[in-house]
């Protein structure tokens, strides 16, 4: 199969230098997902080497929110409004070097649990309030699918199209996790109703109930059929491993296809 597109996640690897990025265009990938957690979390320090990075490759760089401890739907107003600067932060750090953010849309806390729909109100708010920031920067939103994990938002196809259409916004997109939606059984169904929709990709894969983050080709996920279905997809797809090691593995198990 033709390599097209690949974008390698800096998820795994978040307390090293950015000095491997360096080996990724070697590898064949032609992007950087740069995910704001751990050391990885753009600064005033760091910005001057991932600004040298963008002018020295080639690499088409994307951005991963931050989501630990992060909770769009979350109903403690102060704390709230904390996820939203940081938020706002990232993505102004981010300006003039990512076209896409991705989004995870928030979960059910112990309180936001009584009040579901004022939770899953508050997560829809937030993802406006956070385009409409980022649309000045000329950042699109993609809002990512969640794995098999209690009171979660965003684990189902149909439940994904109306958090968009109630964003409403022209930048929200949404990014199709494979692995996440091979974890509640619904790959197939996502590819088939949300396709038109996508935005971004993340793939890796698993055995169908955990987020294993398994190189391409481990688990059971039907790569081939995917990739076919998906073949007028234009955007990044973004292996999410652990090293580069097993990202050259996804890399030459599609080529194996």
């Amino acid at each position: 199969m033709r390599i097209r597109n690949l974008s390698f996640s800096s998820r795994e690897v978040v307390e090293e230098s950015f000095e491997w990025v360096y080996d990724l265009e070697d590898l064949g990938y032609v992007g950087w997902e740069i995910v704001q957690e751990g050391s990885h979390c753009l600064n005033e320090v760091n910005l001057a080497k991932v600004k040298e990075i963008r002018e020295t490759t080639n690499l088409q760089m994307s951005m991963h929110l931050p989501f630990s401890d992060m909770n769009l739907a979350g109903l403690n107003e102060g704390i709230h409004n904390e996820v939203l600067r940081q938020m706002k932060y990232y993505l102004q750090m981010a300006s003039g070097l990512v076209e896409v953010a991705v989004l995870h849309p928030g979960y059910l806390s112990p309180y936001g649990a009584k009040l579901p729909e004022r939770s899953w109100q508050t997560s829809i708010t937030s993802v406006q309030m956070l385009c409409d920031f980022a649309a000045e920067i000329g950042i699109t939103i993609a809002v990512e699918n969640m794995p098999n994990f209690p009171k979660i938002f965003g684990q189902y196809p149909d439940e994904m199209l109306d958090l968009l259409e109630k964003v409403d916004r022209e930048n929200v997109g949404m990014t199709l996790d494979v692995g996440h939606a091979n974890t509640m059984g619904f790959l197939d169904e996502f590819v088939e109703k949300c396709k038109g929709k996508l935005s971004h990709m993340h793939i890796h894969d698993n055995h169908g109930e955990h987020d294993e983050h398994l190189p391409l080709g481990q688990g059971n996920i039907d790569w081939k059929k995917l990739m076919e279905n998906l073949s007028d997809y234009k955007g990044l797809m973004v292996t999410e491993m652990a090293g580069l090691e097993e990202g050259r593995q996804c890399i030459e198990y599609l080529k194996s296809l």
